[in-house]
């Protein structure tokens, strides 16, 4: 979801002369997607980009994977994820398949003498714990608590936090995040029945141009490696851009819930979409109206998709013993449904604060070592008590 913006100076034509004040030209370098066929932005660096100086040997980070294969309910205990010092080494891929990584991540600092990029997949970074800025060539986008940041593949990145205490949930993209087509009409303009608007999407602000030379190290991320760049210019060189290719950021308290007199099925809560996964948030939200009805989900066999579910904060209506960070997978294959108890509990209610996050891959997740060390293993048999 994103929209025409631009920030700084850009020429009044593309591919035009666009000269300093000392009459050195500056370098227009287009960011394209899918070849030449779709979004894509004209950026303007006070250096060429392509100041290479070396390149270090890379390391592996692919995900190792403990359970390729399963059909068990699963739960993930997310917080019990210790911390780490550096953002990087602090993200664990905990279920991948080879459309999305999902990932769990308690960074202590702040990214400072290395810049990041996934040159093969979109990021989406949920702000569980931690209140900062994040930093492109772009521009600033601050987040707190609840911020989805949209980073689409090739965006070179810092991030900075206020503190020590974050917790982060993040998804890679193998292919391009989007909002629900449904929700957008011919024009790309989110149309009125959608639960979010394009004033609630934040893009990039305060454009810094870092006109510097030196060694600047840029961690590049493609196929399971992480290639160390030492570039000869700062990333954050941009006197100027435009288009639609940019990060941007949405806040999940500003997703506004669909209700019904009877009990709405998860797409109402959809907010991303993708080529091989939707992402939906749910949040406090009225319950059903109808004299009868009962808020708790009805049991469900998922047929075609795994189902996530990362627990925010809240009251979550259809568990018992709910933890904030927990994760839990409902494989495809077989039903999972509400905890005993909690259908009776739930009718007659009006309201839920719950807040979570969820994700229905259309393909099976598999579990990593880091996911094993988190595991409840008898979470299977907790419609049992």
């Amino acid at each position: 979801m994103t929209f025409y913006h631009k920030l700084g100076q850009v020429p009044t034509q593309r591919h035009t002369v666009f000269k300093k004040e000392n009459g050195d030209l500056y370098a227009e370098e287009l960011v394209s997607t899918h070849g030449f066929s779709s979004v894509y932005s004209l950026v303007y660096h006070c250096h060429p980009p392509t100041l290479v100086r070396q390149i270090r040997d890379p390391y592996d980070v692919s995900p190792k994977i403990a359970r390729e294969r399963h059909l068990k309910h699963t739960s993930l205990k997310g917080f019990s994820l210790a911390p780490a010092d550096d953002y990087l080494d602090s993200r664990k891929p905990v279920l991948v398949n080879q459309d999305l990584h999902i990932s769990l991540a308690a960074p202590r600092q702040s990214m400072e003498d290395y810049f990041y990029k996934n040159s093969q997949a979109d990021e989406i970074i949920f702000i569980h714990e931690g209140k900062g800025v994040l930093k492109t060539g772009y521009g600033q986008i601050p987040f707190s608590y609840g911020d989805y940041l949209v980073i689409p593949r090739g965006t070179i990145y810092q991030i900075h936090f206020e503190d020590t205490d974050n917790r982060l949930l993040i998804v890679e993209s193998f292919s391009p995040v989007r909002t629900p087509k449904r929700y957008r009409n011919e024009f790309g303009q989110l149309m009125e029945h959608a639960p979010f608007y394009e004033r609630d999407i934040r893009v990039p602000e305060n454009l810094e141009t870092h006109d510097q030379l030196g060694e600047f190290e840029v961690k590049i991320k493609k196929q399971g490696l992480i290639y160390p760049y030492i570039y000869g210019s700062h990333p954050f060189d941009f006197i100027g851009w435009d288009g639609y290719h940019y990060p941007w950021a949405f806040s999940i308290h500003d997703f506004m819930p669909i209700t019904g007199m009877l009990h709405q099925p998860p797409p109402v809560h959809q907010t991303f979409e993708t080529d091989a996964f939707v992402l939906c948030s749910f949040c406090p939200r009225l319950y059903d109206y109808h004299p009868l009805a009962v808020p708790a989900p009805y049991n469900h066999s998922n047929v075609d998709s795994d189902e996530l579910l990362y627990y925010v904060d809240g009251d979550f209506m259809s568990r018992n013993s709910i933890e904030k960070g927990q994760i839990t997978l409902h494989p495809g294959g077989i039903p999972h449904g509400p905890h005993p108890g909690t259908v009776e509990k739930s009718i007659g209610q009006t309201r839920t604060d719950e807040l979570a996050v969820m994700i229905d891959p259309f393909r099976p997740l598999m579990l990593t070592e880091e996911a094993l060390a988190l595991e409840d293993p008898d979470y299977y048999k907790s419609w049992m008590s």
